[in-house]
């Protein structure tokens, strides 16, 4: 590992029971990861259905435990944190988009954004989260609440909440997912112009060769194995 390594992964495995009574072998989904991110870097993750891109990119965030190997994020030994304490570095170095927004219902687009700002310690929380969502063109959508908005403004909130405390890393899982192609053009655009601007390092888990095409990277992943595609 080096300064200029955002996040490195060495031989990381992860395994889960079996669900067949007739044979007892745990399920392998990812073996002996290993690779290195840059700072400011985008890369996409690739492979087919059921590969392990998401248990991947989950592994991290910290929100799962691998069953062998480790993680750094900016020289910080993930597993080797406490619950607490992975929490609080995901508050300060990075955020997640998801497919399926994940916004809380009962929160406004401002309140949203805002969360994650307050959860930090941020006193200025609602400003930030009101310059950013600004920013992603929700200037008039702030009191609003998901289910009064389209899919394509519920994403771009999540987005908002994603950049607002300004991660060094960015993790997004198939953040077209659920868009339509028009809608999903634009959310892509919106986050390499968020990637360019604050220079966090983006790793997009995407089924989109064109999106994966825009990134500086594309790892592979095949059986559980990363390759590198260029």
């Amino acid at each position: 590992m080096t300064d200029s390594f955002v996040l490195s992964i060495e031989k990381l495995c992860k395994q889960v029971p079996s669900t067949d009574a007739d044979d007892a072998t745990p399920l392998t989904i990812l073996q002996d990861i290993s690779c290195n991110i840059r700072r400011s870097d985008t890369v996409a993750i690739i492979g087919p259905s059921g590969s392990g891109k998401s248990t991947l990119l989950g592994l991290m965030a910290g929100l799962d435990n691998a069953s062998s190997g480790k993680i750094w994020i900016e020289g910080v030994d993930l597993f080797a944190l406490s619950e607490d304490e992975r929490a609080r570095l995901r508050g300060a170095k990075l955020g997640f988009v998801f497919q399926s927004f994940q916004l809380l219902p009962n929160l406004t687009a401002l309140e949203n954004v805002m969360l994650p700002l307050e959860i930090g310690g941020r006193k200025d929380a609602q400003e930030v989260a009101a310059s950013v969502l600004a920013r992603v063109g929700l200037q008039k959508r702030l009191r609003h609440y998901p289910r009064q908005l389209s899919g394509g403004e519920q994403q771009r909130v999540a987005i908002a909440r994603a950049f607002a405390p300004s991660p060094s890393l960015l993790l997004a899982d198939e953040p077209t997912g659920n868009l339509d192609q028009h809608t999903g053009e634009n959310v892509i655009e919106l986050l390499f112009e968020l990637h360019r601007e604050q220079g966090a390092t983006l790793i997009l888990v995407t089924h989109d060769d064109n999106l994966a095409q825009r990134c500086q990277r594309r790892l592979e992943l095949i059986n559980g194995m990363l390759q590198s595609t260029g």
